[in-house]
């Protein structure tokens, strides 16, 4: 954020405090994580000390120049706390800072470059129980069902699921997470009064009602192709696991991955059909070493955590979602083989291959559909969905 405040006559006292420093610092243009973890190195662990500086002593900080020096220094032309300080109080937003013990993440400060501070909706109290759940933008409707179930499952123990309110696989595990009761942190790629995309607005308040929201960015700040990465590494580093639900090899969520292993975080990630786009980045992350993973046990057993005894015991799928055989008809059954090996379908090819008339099939399909046996794919086509 960037305040024209060179008309007032005064310039204000230095910040006095530890997180009225982290805030400022936070705001100023040429500062990052990586620049304000050197400076603290040179001056001291107190932030405050940065700006009784003077610019010989900036200067002679690796990677501080004379534009993020000079802001330092004119700090209040830059930004004014005092107002950022009104913003939150209006929002119910703090700003949490590396010295809190039990409201910063605790794996965040042993990241390279941890967040100067995080403002915060609600109490983060998780500590090193998060795993993360990303993937693409442009979901099937298998991944859809993965990530749901995965979510439920994980936050019905106890895990606190990480992602990024992004469309798609984000939005589900977030779902996911609080259909199960459970604790869900949404990381933002802009400022916390920025809900995006748009749409998750009414999911940004329940997340933000039941469980947290995290920006390192100030009020205002739009996403852009900077501050998506910068998320990123947080939503990996806050997590003693990363899972990737389809992604492309050029997806974000293989960024996100990138960071995690780098972080020295446990990476996974969940197979796909060979002939899909979305699938590729997954694969490849399997080829390079990521531990792949179709079920809850699974990613228990490489957090080295008690495996599920009884996963129907968690819900993990919706209420009408037990065993085929009990849920399904015979006539249901005998579609639902067709389905094996994640096959899709449309009515015209169910038609060809069982010999029904297409109206009768239309009725049936209905009523699988309300019975989350299959969904229906934005392509019109039908897919079965995952029992894990």
């Amino acid at each position: 954020m960037h305040n024209d405040l060179s008309s007032v006559s005064t310039k204000p006292s230095p910040p006095q405090d530890c997180r009225e420093a982290r805030l400022i610092l936070n705001a100023l243009p040429g500062m990052g994580p990586v620049t304000c973890r050197r400076l603290l190195d040179a001056l001291g662990p107190n932030p405050v000390a940065i700006f009784h500086a003077t610019q010989k002593q900036l200067l002679s900080v690796k990677g501080v120049g004379t534009i993020t020096a000079d802001a330092i220094i004119n700090w209040h032309t830059h930004f004014d706390p005092v107002r950022e300080k009104e913003k939150m109080a209006a929002f119910g937003i703090n700003f949490v800072i590396p010295e809190d013990t039990d409201a910063y993440p605790a794996l965040l400060r042993e990241i390279y470059d941890p967040p100067i501070g995080l403002y915060s909706t609600g109490q983060y109290t998780w500590r090193d129980r998060c795993v993360a759940i990303v993937g693409s933008r442009h979901i099937t409707p298998y991944g859809r069902e993965m990530a749901r179930a995965l979510a439920r499952g994980l936050a019905g123990t106890g895990w606190c699921i990480v992602s990024g309110l992004a469309r798609g696989i984000d939005t589900v595990a977030h779902q996911g997470a609080l259909e199960a009761g459970g604790p869900t942190v949404a990381v933002l790629g802009c400022g916390p009064d920025i809900v995006y995309p748009p749409e998750n607005l009414e999911l940004y308040r329940k997340i933000a009602a039941n469980g947290v929201i995290f920006s390192e960015f100030s009020f205002g700040k739009k996403a852009d192709k900077q501050t998506f990465p910068m998320r990123n590494r947080i939503v990996s580093g806050m997590c003693r696991a990363i899972v990737v639900i389809e992604s492309d090899i050029g997806g974000g969520s293989m960024i996100t991955a990138k960071f995690a292993a780098e972080q020295n975080r446990v990476v996974c990630a969940v197979p796909g059909r060979a002939d899909q786009a979305s699938s590729r980045g997954c694969h490849a992350l399997i080829r390079d070493g990521a531990t792949l993973v179709t079920s809850i046990d699974e990613i228990l057993e490489e957090l080295n955590e008690p495996a599920v005894a009884m996963q129907s015991e968690l819900n993990l799928m919706s209420p009408s979602s037990q065993n085929i055989s009990n849920a399904a008809t015979p006539e249901e059954a005998n579609i639902l083989a067709y389905f094996a090996g994640g096959t899709s379908h449309s009515i015209d090819s169910l038609a060809d291959i069982t010999g029904l008339p297409a109206s009768s099939l239309m009725g049936t399909l209905l009523m699988m559909e309300l019975n989350r046996l299959i969904i229906k794919g934005t392509d019109g086509r039908y897919e079965a969905i995952p029992r894990l």
